[in-house]
């Protein structure tokens, strides 16, 4: 399947340090991964619960929380335990598989992320025509097109690392990323760099700049518009989409755009931990803390919960 190439087993190196710095990085990846979990499968419960959250924005960002528990859930147990063993073996076919499933979970997110864009481009720009324009068949043929061109994407992968000829047996890092994986094969790096470069396109570059065009445009109609209170609240129903594009599609860029030899793997880590553990912790609260429909939903969620005695 892969070349006959004798290495069917990989080891992660993860976080080289002493085991007490290990141990405490254990407890506190584990409480970020709880609470990732709970926030957001509490975004989706309250956008299921209460009419006032029936729109397509809200939809929109459910399917955001999906894949966050998915990226969360695909790299964080595994992470766990090369955190808590110093170290941890997988097999290569287990290693592949993981990275095809982060790169789904992650390309889903960014296509999300452009269709949110263009959701609020409708509702500040034409807001006459948005609930027109904006109907149930329309933001649901968005999120399947977002996940469907995902998997063709990841998919399209498979036959560029399936011709590549696997030499080494560690990798420097807490999951089998693109680099990391590439690192380890005996074939030219220009192979691991060209899918890297198709990867990057369609999931960050085409994405990125119709964002920007979407945004260029929202920002001109609100320095159009006569009174602060106005200009005020239209900025207010992007900014939380505003607040999470800059924070997932910047460490992207260093990580996936950014020419990988500028940095080293120790930095990758870093900056990985940012769109695979932090931004998944921080999207629910972003979006929690800056809507006040969702902040009235949870109030009325949670003064209807059962109270223990």
């Amino acid at each position: 399947m892969f070349n006959e190439t004798e290495v069917v087993e990989i080891l992660l190196l993860g976080f080289q340090n002493p085991q007490n710095v290990n141990s405490f990085l254990f407890v506190l990846f584990l409480v970020i991964y709880i609470l990732t979990l709970v926030g957001n499968l509490l975004i989706i419960i309250l956008v299921a619960k209460f009419q006032r959250l029936k729109s397509p924005m809200y939809f929109f960002i459910t399917q955001l929380s999906v894949c966050d528990i998915l990226v969360s859930t695909i790299i964080v147990p595994n992470m766990l335990h090369v955190l808590i063993s110093g170290g941890s073996k997988i097999s290569l076919a287990g290693c592949i598989s993981q990275f095809y499933f982060f790169s789904i979970s992650e390309g889903t997110e960014c296509l999300l992320l452009a269709v949110m864009s263009y959701d609020r481009y409708l509702a500040i720009c034409h807001p006459l025509r948005y609930t027109s324009i904006m109907g149930f068949r329309l933001y649901l043929q968005l999120i399947l097109i977002s996940w469907l061109l995902s998997c063709i994407f990841s998919l399209s992968v498979a036959p560029f690392l399936s011709i590549l000829e696997f030499c080494g047996r560690v990798i420097d890092h807490y999951f089998c990323d693109l680099a990391p994986v590439a690192d380890l094969s005996c074939t030219k790096h220009t192979l691991a760099e060209l899918v890297d470069f198709i990867i990057g396109i369609p999931y960050v570059g085409v994405p990125f700049f119709f964002i920007s065009f979407t945004y260029v445009s929202i920002f001109i109609t609100i320095l159009g518009i006569s009174s602060s209170i106005g200009r005020q609240k239209a900025f207010s129903t992007c900014s939380s989409h505003l607040t999470v594009v800059c924070a997932y599609y910047g460490t992207l860029v260093i990580v996936y755009i950014a020419p990988t030899k500028r940095h080293s793997f120790n930095v990758n880590k870093l900056f990985s931990l940012l769109f695979s553990m932090l931004c998944p912790f921080s999207n629910p609260i972003i979006y929690s803390l800056r809507n006040e429909d969702i902040k009235i939903s949870l109030k009325k969620f949670l003064s209807k919960s059962p109270k223990r005695i």
